[in-house]
């Protein structure tokens, strides 16, 4: 058999690299005597604690000091909309974007009990064995600026403290000797100084001090994630980059080049993503009555895992689902925000303040603010009325992957993609079903890059390994020998910001 005809007939194509890290190792000794690496080996336990408008989930994870791998211990998600309702007396002050009336009180519980659980499961204390709490939100769309996202920080922080979590393990320690012993030999802090920077990321600051989105801390745990998952393939996801979390609402951040004689070794942020994500399949699916018309979302019927596979049917088939696509993106903008804007995607935001800070501004929406996201109902009805439920799956993971690949265009027009720049996504709206494939083909058909593959990256849980990565940058707990900081092929710069101290 002549494998050149088939090498040319069936031409494998170029798979993403989608991480999806495996739990913690086991020490084994003997026939059924197996140990969890963490309890006997250095690890950094973080507890990421993250509330958005679909789930609010409890995520444990464990970075061996030793390798600088970071596992996912344990995971725990419930679903947002199942909060308790507020009791009598209770004030909401914020809303899920189907509506969910939350209260500070009812923020407290659900963090508290879902903390509480995961950490039961994993059979961990959390008093003793965790070392790090890193609190987030994606709940914006309630909101009337980005400043109210500190009350919300704040019910996340009463729900961590209710379940156990001291104090000190959710701020930085003020010296190696406040550090617990099992980490000071992996530490710097008497070398360096925490200074805000996360990864090797400066961030973005308007000329008056205030946030230019609300979901500010979302995107720098996504790019922080994505940095960390990117150590599991061979793409060096160091900057500039492009990070994008497609959760319900969209988040992420573009950063600069930096010169590598600078003494200067942080990059900047020159672009920030927000609006809606995943919030836009979750209308498709409302439509067709499989799920809740309020509260339901896409996650309910085609789960988060990612899948490759072939095409979709026919010749007619496809034709079919291009059409629906291209329909509903009739519906979706995705823009540099107009600066006049203060909410865009439903997500509070200062346009503003972005252009004067010279910080491109990228946005999503459907309508104004959600308008149109009746209409895609609409398509999703007639979607499942005349055709399938893989129809209408593979129609939505077209959409996704055209919104991604629509984000890189405008990132391209307005001149923040280099050669050297990596691209990473995160999110159940971008690594669930066939879209890396998709959107890794879209970006292979740009010609971005020399070679694709070795520029983009999925990640699975990204804002859960930003968490633990954010808690060892506040720890200075570097691994030199495998920098997350710094250019793309470059050194540790961590000479660099012992001189900035010095």
């Amino acid at each position: 058999m002549n494998p050149g005809i088939f090498g040319k007939l069936f031409k494998p194509s170029l798979k993403p690299h989608i991480v999806e890290s495996p739990p913690p190792p086991l020490i084994i000794r003997g026939p059924g005597m197996e140990y969890r690496e963490y309890d006997e080996k250095p690890y950094f336990i973080v507890a990421s604690v993250e509330m958005g408008n679909t789930t609010t989930k409890c995520i444990l994870t464990g970075v061996n000091l030793e390798t600088g791998m970071c596992h996912v211990i344990n995971k725990t998600v419930s679903m947002s909309r199942d909060v308790r309702p507020p009791a009598p007396g209770e004030e909401i002050f914020g809303k899920t974007l189907d509506g969910t009336e939350l209260t500070r009180e009812s923020v407290t519980d659900l963090v508290r009990d879902t903390l509480i659980k995961c950490h039961h499961d994993a059979k961990l204390d959390i008093k003793k064995d965790l070392d790090f709490v890193v609190r987030s939100t994606g709940v914006v769309a309630a909101m009337d600026s980005p400043d109210q996202v500190g009350d919300f920080v704040i019910a996340l922080a009463n729900g961590c403290l209710a379940a156990g979590v001291p104090p000190k393990k959710m701020t930085p320690p003020m010296s190696k000797m406040n550090q617990a012993e099992k980490l000071q030999p992996f530490s710097f802090a008497d070398r360096v100084n925490f200074s805000g920077a996360v990864a090797g990321v400066v961030p973005p600051q308007g000329t008056t001090g205030v946030e230019m989105v609300a979901n500010e801390m979302e995107g720098e745990l996504a790019m922080a994630g994505i940095k960390e998952g990117a150590k599991w393939t061979p793409v060096d996801f160091r900057n500039p980059c492009i990070s994008i979390d497609f959760g319900t609402t969209l988040d992420g951040r573009i950063t600069s080049p930096v010169d590598p004689k600078s003494t200067d070794p942080f990059a900047k942020t020159i672009g920030n993503f927000c609006g809606l994500a995943g919030a836009i399949p979750d209308a498709i699916v409302k439509g067709t009555g499989l799920v809740d018309e309020k509260t339901g979302t896409a996650l309910d019927v085609f789960g988060e895992k990612s899948r490759l596979s072939g095409v979709i049917g026919s010749r007619r088939t496809s034709d079919v689902v291009r059409s629906y696509v291209d329909l509903c993106h009739e519906n979706i903008s995705i823009e540099q925000v107009p600066k006049d804007r203060k909410r865009y995607g439903m997500v509070p935001v200062y346009a503003e303040v972005a252009m004067e800070s010279g910080v491109t501004l990228i946005g999503v929406d459907a309508g104004i603010n959600g308008s149109n996201l009746v209409k895609l109902e609409e398509i999703g009805k007639e979607i499942l009325e005349k055709y399938s439920l893989p129809v209408l799956n593979e129609v939505i993971d077209r959409v996704c992957s055209k919104m991604a690949l629509r984000m890189i265009d405008v990132a391209q027009k307005h001149d923040l993609i280099f050669p050297e720049t990596s691209i990473g996504f995160t999110g159940r709206a971008a690594i669930s079903g066939k879209k890396p494939e998709y959107i890794l083909q879209g970006i292979i058909d740009r010609k971005i890059f020399k070679n694709p593959g070795d520029h983009v990256v999925f990640v699975d849980d990204g804002l859960a390994r930003g968490a633990a990565l954010m808690g060892r940058c506040m720890n200075s707990l570097g691994k030199p020998d495998k920098p997350i900081g710094g250019i793309r092929g470059g050194k540790c710069i961590m000479s660099r910001r012992i001189a900035i101290g010095r």
